[in-house]
């Protein structure tokens, strides 16, 4: 008798079959149900289980081995990888996972960001400390700093087009506590459905997911952004979207969609949470960087952003601008919950917005992000035929087009076992449908050489070496 494995999936859920056998595995290694080294059915027999193709297995077992949680041999059968621990944490949006020994790690995600500027960060730091307008010790204000609210007004009008005051700012804690915030607020406003981007990041579509009280449904992107028609078409009066760098695919929202899309939410009374995932990175000469979205519609769009991304996930400190009805809201429901953040960290943060030294930081990063991303175009013309880079040159990653019959999975898996940590446009997707094959690359952290490196042994794997 062959090995079995419960596993309960919906073919009316929002996830791909594919992504609701890995979130299970996944799931039961976490918590400790499947142990390091345990065997797994064969992709055939689990595929017969669940009434599945077998290639949704294969694909799914493919996935997982690339991330580190499984490892299959000849003649063993799939297992568990032995080096997975049960006390493994694994942050709820960037979807990390263990990873055994790696030479290169091109995945998206909080290891890719460039990490704080040292002596900038303590120069902000020490002025903080020594202002005279430091406050005395007490809570901080629910909000936020007054002056980093006033700071990042300003920042945001300045470089993105934001239309905001302090009194529509909200600091929090990283984009997570925003989202959270507003999976509660806008339930009660009455909207029970929080439309995405398909693809998307899927660990925010599990966020929503597991807040209880909003369901996310998917919506697809194409060369113009998110299809507004094809939202329109849910019901749903929440949008979650990345509209001046789509994540992951890079993809700028058209004029005509930013259009459409203010037009949608003021017909259903709707909100659009605009998530500026890459903090306006923006690097192309070719193409001018385009503003924020909610200067078209500051009474229906929520912009939020975070200092992760370009400077380091772990200061947990991100803004939100809303309207101040809605930012009451938040602040009620913030209320119930915690007592503000880190007084010191904005004060800090403030500084480095207003000397200047976040600027500068900035600038830098783009020039080192410029680099990298023309040397992956370059590698990826050299070493992958028939594949492509395609977006402009922005943020902190790069979809990578491959070419039509590229089996996405193995190229993952191949690349793994060459000690190459790599994601594939397939475990963004949130619809059960066929997607293109691609990669997505995070490069902001590795070396010129690397990325060379890198993208030449993913070739030796395209030519079966």
């Amino acid at each position: 008798m062959g090995l079995h494995l419960s596993i309960d999936i919906s073919r009316d859920s929002g996830e791909s079959l594919t992504a609701q056998i890995q979130e299970f595995i996944r799931e039961e290694i976490r918590q400790g149900g499947l142990h390091p080294g345990t065997r797994l059915p064969a992709s055939r027999l689990l595929a017969a289980d669940l009434g599945v193709s077998r290639s949704v297995v294969v694909e799914a077992y493919a996935q997982l081995a690339a991330e580190g949680y499984l490892e299959a041999a000849r003649g063993a059968g799939t297992r568990v990888t032995g080096h997975v621990c049960r006390d493994t944490v694994v942050p709820v949006l960037l979807d990390e996972a263990p990873t055994g020994r790696v030479r290169w790690d091109l995945r998206p995600g909080g290891h890719n960001a460039p990490g704080v500027p040292h002596r900038e960060w303590l120069t902000a730091y020490e002025r903080a400390l020594t202002s005279p307008r430091s406050p005395a010790p007490a809570y901080p204000p629910l909000a936020g700093e007054p002056e980093l609210r006033f700071e990042l007004a300003r920042h945001l009008g300045r470089l993105r087009g934001v239309r905001a005051t302090p009194d529509t700012v909200l600091v929090v804690s990283g984009f997570a506590q925003a989202l959270a915030l507003l999976c509660v607020a806008l339930p009660a406003r009455g909207v029970t459905q929080l439309a995405v981007e398909d693809p998307s990041h899927p660990g925010q579509r599990r966020f929503v997911r597991n807040s209880g009280a909003l369901r996310p449904v998917p919506v697809p992107v194409d060369e113009e952004g998110i299809d507004v028609d094809a939202l329109g078409a849910t019901g749903a009066r929440a949008v979650l979207l990345t509209p001046n760098h789509q994540f992951p695919t890079g993809v700028v929202l058209s004029a005509a969609r930013r259009e459409a899309l203010v037009r949608w939410a003021r017909a259903v009374d709707g909100w659009i949470i605009e998530d500026d995932y890459d903090g306006g990175l923006w690097y192309d000469e070719r193409t001018p960087r385009p503003l924020a979205l909610q200067r078209l519609a500051p009474d229906r769009v929520i912009h939020a952003g975070t200092a992760g991304k370009l400077l380091d996930p772990g200061l947990r400190l991100g803004w939100l601008t809303a309207p101040e009805e809605l930012l009451h809201d938040l602040l009620k429901v913030r209320a119930r919950h915690d007592l503000g953040g880190d007084a010191l960290t904005q004060r800090a943060f403030a500084e480095l917005l207003r000397s200047g030294l976040y600027d500068r930081h900035v600038r830098r990063l783009a020039r080192r992000c410029a680099d990298r991303a023309e040397a992956l175009r370059e590698a990826v013309g050299a070493r992958l035929p028939g594949a492509a880079v395609t977006g402009p040159a922005a943020g902190l990653h790069t979809w990578v087009r491959l070419p039509p019959r590229t089996d996405e999975a193995a190229l993952v898996a191949g690349a793994r076992r060459r000690g190459v940590l790599l994601r594939g446009g397939a475990a963004f997707s949130a619809a059960p449908r066929p997607t293109a094959p691609a990669l997505v690359v995070g490069h902001a952290h590795l070396p010129l050489s690397g990325v060379t490196e890198a993208v030449r042994l993913i070739g030796e794997v395209t030519n079966g070496r």
